[in-house]
Formats: C-alpha cells, sequence, structure tokens
C-alpha cells in the first residue's frame, strides 16, 4: 500500500469509526424501537389533535391522520397486540427459511457444498461473486438478504478470507441492489402492475409497462453494482476488518472448525443424494406448475404480474433446502432416525430467539407507524415540496431518485413505497413526457441503496445477531459504520447509469423508451 493510500483510509477509518461510536451509543435495538414507538404514539396524537390529513393521489378522499392515544388508537394498542406480534411481515419468512437452512447447516450440507464448491476456487474472485450473486438474488424476493450473507461468510472462511467480510458484503450487495437482478423477478411484476394502474388513469398513459420493460436497464445495473459491490469488498471492507482485528472465528464456536477442502466419502455421498433429491423435487414442482389448469397459476391461466406461484417464493426456498439436507443426512449419517429432522430443526431456531424477541417490538412499531398513516404523510409531503420546487427534465429526474433514497429510510417496503410514489410522480412526469416505465427505472436508484443502513430495515437486525457470532459487543452503529461504504458509491453509480440512458436515448428494455411518443 503506497502512503498516499495509507493516509486515505486512515481518514477514511477515523470517519467510519466515528460513526461507528455515534451508533454504538443508541440503545439495544429492543429498547430502541420501544423508543421510536413511544415517540411515533405522541407525535400521531398532536398531529392528529390538528386533523391534519393527507391526500393521496388517486384516494376518493383525504386520508387522517390518527392519534395512538386516542380512543380508537388506544382501542388498536390493546386489541391488536398479539397480532400485530404474529402478523410482522418478515416473521413468517425468516421462521420459514431458517427451519430448511438450519437443517441444511446442522446435517452438514452446506458446509459440504461449499468446500466441493469453493474450497479449490481463486479467493481473489469471491468478493466478485458474491456481490454478483447477492445483486441478482432479489429472485429469492426478501429470503435472500437472510441465506446470502451467512453462506457468504461459510464461502470466504472456506477460501481463507474474512468470513465478515462475505457476510456484510453478502447483506450490502443483496440489499442495496434489490431493485435490480439481471434475472426478472416477482419485483419487476409487481412494480409494472403498480405503474400500469396509475398509468391508465392519464390521457395519453404512453406505452404498456411489462415485467420486462426495465430489463436492459436491469442488467447493466446488476453486473456493474455486483462488481462494483466485489472492489468494496476486497478493497475497503475486508482489508479494514483485519486492521481492526476482528475475529475470524465465531466466539460460539459453533462455526471454529477449520473447512478442509477435501470431501470424505460419506460426504460425497451425500451430496450425490441431495442433488439427486432436488432434481427430482424440482422436477415435480415443474409438473405441477405445467400442469393443465395448474393450481398455481392464476384466474387467466398465467403466472405474471400475480398468481400462486408468485406467491410460493418461501415454500419453494424450503424445500429447496429442506429435501436436499433431508437426503444428505440421511445417506451421510448426520440424521439416522425420522427424530432427528425436527430435533435439527428445533436447533436451527434456537438462534432466532433474540430476533423472535425482538420481532415483538419491530411488530409493534412498524403496525403503529403504519395505522397512524404517518408513512404517507411524510411521503406525499415530499413529493409535494418537490413538485413546489418546479423542477423540470433531468433535475427532476435526480430530486425524484434523492427523494426515493430518503424515503426508503423509513418505508423499508419497495413495493409500499412505489405505490405511493407512483400515485404522485407517474402523472407527473407524464405530463414531461415521460414514460411511466422510464419513472420506474428511476424509483429502482432510490430504492435500495439506502435501506442497508437504516434501523427500521427488519433484516438488519438478523445480519447484526450473525455479526454478534464473531463480535459479541456489535452494535448497530457497528453494522452502519460498515455499510456506509456501500451506500454512496452504490447510489453514485447507478445513477450514473441511469444519465446514461437518459442522455443517450436508449431504450430501458423491449419496447419501453425514455420518452412518450406523440
Amino acid at each position: 500500500m503506497s502512503e498516499i493510500e495509507a493516509v486515505r483510509s486512515r481518514r477514511l477509518d477515523r470517519v467510519l469509526n466515528l460513526i461507528e461510536r455515534i451508533g454504538n451509543k443508541l440503545p439495544e435495538p429492543f429498547i430502541l424501537f420501544g423508543i421510536l414507538f413511544l415517540v411515533v404514539a405522541v407525535v400521531s396524537t398532536a398531529i392528529s389533535a390538528f386533523g391534519v390529513t393527507v391526500t393521496i393521489p388517486g384516494a376518493e378522499k383525504a386520508t387522517p391522520v390518527r392519534g395512538a392515544f386516542t380512543g380508537e388508537g388506544l382501542e388498536f394498542l390493546f386489541t391488536k397486540m398479539a397480532e400485530n406480534f404474529i402478523g410482522f411481515p418478515p416473521l413468517e419468512t425468516v421462521v420459514t427459511i431458517m427451519l430448511a437452512v438450519g437443517l441444511a447447516e446442522r446435517t452438514g450440507m452446506l458446509t459440504a457444498l461449499i468446500r466441493s464448491s469453493f474450497g479449490s476456487a481463486r479467493g481473489s474472485v469471491l468478493p466478485y461473486a458474491v456481490g454478483l450473486v447477492g445483486v441478482s438474488a432479489s429472485v429469492m424476493a426478501d429470503s435472500a438478504m437472510i441465506i446470502i450473507p451467512p453462506l457468504a461468510a461459510l464461502v470466504f472462511k472456506a477460501a481463507g478470507r474474512h468470513p465478515v467480510a462475505g457476510l456484510l458484503g453478502g447483506f450490502a450487495a443483496t440489499g442495496a441492489g434489490y431493485s435490480t437482478s439481471i434475472l426478472v423477478t416477482s419485483l419487476d411484476a409487481l412494480f409494472s402492475g403498480i405503474s400500469n394502474k396509475v398509468a391508465e388513469t392519464l390521457p395519453n398513459p404512453g406505452t404498456l409497462v411489462t415485467p420486462v420493460s426495465n430489463y436492459y436497464f436491469n442488467i447493466v445495473s446488476a453486473v456493474l453494482l455486483g462488481l462494483l459491490a466485489g472492489f468494496l469488498i476486497d478493497r475497503l471492507i475486508e482489508p479494514r476488518l483485519i486492521r481492526n482485528g476482528v475475529p475470524r472465528e465465531a466466539a460460539d464456536g459453533e462455526q471454529d472448525a477449520d473447512l478442509k477442502v477435501d470431501l470424505e466419502p460419506a460426504e460425497r455421498r451425500g451430496l450425490l443424494w441431495a442433488g439427486a433429491s432436488f432434481l427430482v423435487a424440482t422436477a415435480l414442482v415443474l409438473l405441477l406448475v405445467f400442469w393443465p389448469d395448474s393450481p398455481l397459476a392464476n384466474d387467466e391461466g398465467g403466472f405474471l404480474p400475480d398468481s400462486p406461484l408468485m406467491d410460493s417464493v418461501t415454500t419453494l426456498i424450503f424445500l429447496g433446502f429442506a429435501v436436499p439436507a433431508i437426503a444428505y443426512g440421511a445417506k451421510a449419517g448426520s440424521i439416522t432416525r425420522a427424530a432427528d429432522v425436527p430435533r435439527l430443526m428445533a436447533l436451527a431456531l434456537r438462534d432466532l430467539t433474540g430476533f423472535l424477541v425482538l420481532a415483538f417490538m419491530l411488530g409493534q412499531f412498524i403496525a403503529l407507524f403504519n395505522w397512524t398513516n404517518l408513512g404517507s404523510l411524510v411521503a406525499v409531503s415530499g413529493a409535494d415540496l418537490l413538485q413546489s420546487m418546479h423542477l423540470d427534465g433531468y433535475p427532476a429526474i435526480l430530486g425524484f431518485m434523492l427523494l426515493a433514497s430518503l424515503l426508503n429510510l423509513f418505508i423499508i417496503s419497495g413495493s409500499s413505497l412505489w405505490t405511493l410514489m407512483a400515485a404522485v410522480f407517474v402523472p407527473m412526469f407524464a405530463l414531461l413526457g415521460f414514460e411511466p416505465g422510464f419513472a420506474q427505472a428511476a424509483f429502482r436508484v432510490g430504492d435500495s441503496a439506502t435501506q442497508i443502513m437504516t434501523p427500521l430495515n427488519p433484516y438488519m437486525i438478523i445480519i447484526l445477531g450473525y455479526l454478534r457470532r464473531y463480535e459479541p459487543s456489535a452494535g448497530i452503529g457497528t453494522l452502519v459504520a460498515r455499510m456506509v461504504p456501500f451506500v454512496v458509491p452504490f447510489w453514485l453509480l447507478w445513477a450514473l447509469v441511469m444519465t446514461v440512458f437518459y442522455f443517450a436515448d436508449i431504450p430501458l428494455g423491449p419496447g419501453m423508451g425514455i420518452r412518450i411518443q406523440p
């Protein structure tokens, strides 16, 4: 490392260490969200006392801001506590997926698979592989943010690299690049449906938005962002972890054993059986999908944008891990009787006890935030502010992307945020001559990059749990400080891609241009 690079590294370390120290002064996540819950309750009550309403474009009447400390609010708090906990959106996904992933881990299948696949691979390419896979992992929906990071940590450890770099890089690539992928995902179908619903009310709705309307833009974005993630992991994150002396071994001892490249004969047989069972399960699912009058098809006989198949991502991932894990365990000897399956699943859930406790408070906070309509008030107020600035052309697009990034700190769900913003900005940009599909592509830039640094992202808490296996003293500030180096470069590169498409007038996808044709 040159002297100039060393000086820059020390300066960056000082900035990130400051962010970490400030962030770690925040209370524990459970207490933090308890405080935020009270803040929302007080603020909503104060605002509702003045009769404040928010008019969401397309709605027939104004929506009032509701106060938590009112008769209606107290009824909600007292009667919905259990429902708010059980209905916490990530809970059903996290618990279900972790049952299967934990089974695959504790039978030894994941470790054996990683040793077989990556044990002899060049460690220098792993950061870029994790970046490219992570950015496109949204094909697994939210499950990607549970699966990719710990697998990336195992891959890095198998290659002799720092597992925490894999963990953090996997989460950053998956979360910050969630809105793009080299594959067409259910999010493309969901976004296009929202865009068309708003555009159909316009005098000139432009080109119909389809799940592939942003495909060219997505491919370029996914490849470049994946490579950028790999570069940041390799040149910034891992060196800083080494400089700061972050342990390579898990403090709980569960992952302390070195991963050997060579597999035992029983492990090889187990992987063969696991692969065969996965292929059989996949064939059965495909048979069900293409069966005449498939129960997984929608009423029109298709699968996009909505269908039981699109709603079955969690189930398919569960089967994709659980079926091969059972086959592997039965052949490799880690499962000797049927009772071993629920026993290993129970051990996997043991690691989730902290998350389940936190999910209780997270569920209460998010439910109250949504019930009070404060989220809608923030989104519509931001849109009104942008419109009042009378921006036109590219400055309007840039302001829109910045606003989406800001709102993304508070409204993590991309579909929820696009529903709110599309109602305002699709008509606004159409009046300026821009296609609804272009507004949708611009939204993608701001939709994901900042969500990996906000404590309101419930998956950050899961990653914090994994991080504490190596650093028991790590706090939210530790995680935020290590995500910041991804946020700004991701946003700038993604905005640059949008700028090139805009000024070069490059189609965003099949049949989708930048401007509405007269």
